[in-house]
């Protein structure tokens, strides 16, 4: 038996001893209000498509994006990101599906915005890939290369049309230099101020994006290595960083999250506007196929995930997932 006051004498695992002692200390927590839902919604179908490498996720019809709408909003989820999927006979060289008041992302703005009015954060892709029959985020030079700065003004058409059909949030996404600060000035201009930017400010060029492709019909060749950063560097995404704010960036995001934790724990160490995570498609597809395999549990997986993007920094986290989790948290697991 060992002697009073001998080592140890501090004994951490007083902490861990019962499930209300780990909740009561925990220094991390997931709330619905910190989750956004990411939802894809296509041109000209009347039942959702399944998407195959993210099992549960679907490509929405109108209807059905209502109701997920609806669904999120119901289960507390703070945000819903909105993608189009047009018919491929509209791609074209210059994405001009994306820019149309009536092409399929501003028509879903304007349908969940009819449901769920104000009450849920209603937030647009801010990208001409969907659109394109390239595939690529911008409009491409002579050269078959992207176009930075004739990508910019797309993108300003673009911001306009989501403001006009009711979007809270535009999220730029394609990684142009100078994309916030164009977009800032062109919802300024057109009477828009109040709708917010959320930058991508850091997005890397991942092999994790995958699955997305399926999810938007991505007609993309190649790559997108000369706009989307090179993963092995940070302080490049902490300079981007300084440009988006300085452009008028409400919020930033961080994207993939889980193989960059790191970085965005500088980020979120380094500002003082609310910082996003998106945890992608194929930082989802891993888990829901390695659960299906049996290798892991699924639930304990997908919010330890969470868990440790929130502990990373984040403050928002779009996830496929989101709802499910809002519910789950709302019952008190």
């Amino acid at each position: 038996m060992t002697a009073y006051g001998s080592f140890p004498g501090a004994r951490p695992r007083r902490l861990r001893t019962t499930p209300a002692m780990r909740r009561m200390v925990a220094e991390t927590r997931l709330h619905p209000a910190d989750l956004i839902l990411p939802a894809f919604v296509r041109e000209g179908i009347h039942e959702p498509v399944p998407i195959s490498a993210m099992p549960g996720v679907v490509q929405h019809s109108r209807d059905t994006l209502r109701k997920a709408a609806v669904e999120a909003l119901e289960a507390g989820v703070a945000g819903i990101m909105l993608f189009g999927v047009p018919d491929d006979a509209k791609k074209d060289g210059a994405g001009t599906a994306g820019t149309d008041p009536d092409g399929i992302l501003q028509v879903a703005i304007r349908d969940v915005k009819a449901e769920v009015g104000d009450e849920l954060v209603i937030m647009s892709d801010l990208c001409l890939d969907e659109y394109t029959d390239h595939g690529h985020c911008g409009v491409l030079d002579a050269d078959g290369r992207v176009d930075n700065d004739a990508t910019l003004e797309r993108y300003a058409e673009m911001a306009q049309v989501q403001a006009d059909a009711g979007v809270h949030v535009v999220g730029p996404s394609g990684m142009m230099d100078g994309q916030v600060g164009v977009v800032r000035d062109a919802l300024d201009q057109t009477g828009h101020e109040d709708v917010s930017i959320l930058a991508y400010t850091v997005k890397y060029s991942s092999a994790f994006y995958g699955p997305f492709r399926e999810a938007v019909g991505s007609s993309l060749s190649g790559d997108r290595k000369t706009y989307q950063q090179d993963p092995a560097n940070v302080r490049e995404s902490l300079r981007e960083l300084a440009l988006d704010l300085e452009e008028g960036a409400d919020m930033v995001m961080v994207k993939p999250a889980g193989p960059y934790l790191d970085v965005l724990a500088k980020v979120a160490g380094s500002v003082d506007v609310p910082v996003a995570a998106y945890q992608i498609s194929g930082e989802f597809a891993m888990i829901e196929a390695a659960a299906e395999k049996g290798w892991i549990d699924r639930e304990k997986a997908i919010l330890e995930s969470l868990t440790g993007i929130r502990r990373a920094g984040a403050s928002m986290i779009l996830t496929y997932w989101a709802t499910e989790v809002a519910q789950g948290l709302g019952a008190g697991r």
